[in-house]
């Protein structure tokens, strides 16, 4: 498809400027893929803020944006598995296929991806169109709109958290953070039948949606010693930990939480890279601690869950904001953080 896009360029941190740039030509083996809806990450929101994620600085301009959802608009010469029209979820890195962490299957650890919006320089989603890999673009079943199909991509961190931690049904959990990836933890606990889950937070509105989406307790940190209470609640500690907050606090915290040969699931990124951790308790009560980055083989999965009515994940929008005003969901996404689940952009006007 020739003719020209309208792209959001963050040409320095802090600002964005709508550019005209070509839509990208198709190899083979790619889609053309109209987007329609498009999540604002943390990533997103750090690297307008702030300019940088840990050692990686931005240093020219880059689209940010990684979480897309839309329809085919055109499809490679290679290409039998859609056909245009189609509503696709977009998993955004490309991994190389040939390294030994591809070959194994754990394509998320291959040196080599290509991820949208991510350092050095690689352009993102917050743009009309992109051109993507088709075995990486998944059809939506009709009861999926292209916005749940964007969200997939968080909800794929949550549920690759969860089938890394190694749960069984019948275990009880505790959910440090209950900012959009300690929601969608849970709720990818929940449709892996685990019932007993505690969420932990300092925010009472954060708890109060935590609750409503059916957390079993939940912790207001601000008010309470979130250790002694988790305690208290478990009688011996939870089973398994998963810290989506990234904080130092409740990373050191996660070890007198978890029971004695327990799991701890580290999910949440730091601001500078560290943290203490309480290694002696660890060592002592041979505690297993486990981490995730990203996902892979995932997105089947969570389409499913969705579909089929497991995984709500419509509520986890709180905030969608048309392409133009996208300078404004950025700027609420980040100094909103206390009321703003997840912010969504909606790129196409006629997006349902």
């Amino acid at each position: 498809m020739d003719g020209m896009m309208k792209v959001a360029m963050m040409n320095k941190p802090g600002r964005f400027d709508f550019e005209q740039k070509p839509i990208p030509k198709l190899k083979p083996d790619c889609v053309l893929v109209k987007l329609e809806y498009v999540g604002i990450c943390g990533s997103d929101m750090h690297l307008f803020e702030h300019g940088y994620i840990g050692e990686n600085y931005v240093k020219e301009p880059m689209v940010l944006g990684h979480e897309p959802g839309g329809i085919v608009a055109e499809v490679g010469s290679n290409v039998s598995s859609l056909k245009v029209g189609d509503r696709v979820a977009v998993e955004p890195g490309v991994p190389c296929w040939h390294c030994e962490f591809c070959k194994s299957g754990k394509y998320n650890l291959c040196r080599n991806v290509y991820f949208y919006a991510s350092l050095p320089v690689v352009e993102g989603c917050f743009a009309e169109y992109i051109a993507h890999p088709a075995n990486l673009c998944y059809k939506l079943p009709d009861n999926v709109s292209t916005m749940e199909g964007a969200l997939m991509e968080p909800l794929a961190v949550g549920m690759h958290a969860v089938m890394q931690s190694g749960i069984r049904v019948g275990s009880n959990a505790v959910v440090i953070g209950a900012g959009c990836i300690g929601i969608v933890t849970m709720l990818s606990l929940k449709s892996m039948g685990i019932r007993n889950i505690t969420v932990v937070d300092l925010v009472k509105s954060r708890l109060d949606r935590a609750l409503e989406l059916g957390a079993a307790n939940i912790v207001d940190a601000s008010e309470t010693d979130a250790v002694k209470k988790i305690l208290e609640l478990t009688c011996d500690g939870a089973e398994f930990v998963f810290e989506t907050a990234g904080s130092e606090v409740s990373i050191f915290q996660t070890a007198k939480m978890v029971k004695r040969g327990g799991t701890i699931t580290l999910v949440g990124y730091t601001k500078d890279g560290t943290a203490k951790m309480n290694v002696n308790w660890i060592i002592d009560n041979e505690v297993t601690v486990k981490t995730v980055f990203r996902y892979r083989n995932i997105y089947p999965l969570v389409i499913e869950a969705v579909s089929g009515g497991i995984i709500p994940l419509r509520k986890i929008a709180s905030d969608i904001y048309d392409f133009n005003d996208i300078q404004t969901a950025m700027e609420n996404a980040i100094n909103n953080k206390d009321t703003v689940m997840k912010c969504v952009v909606r790129i196409s006007p006629d997006a349902k």
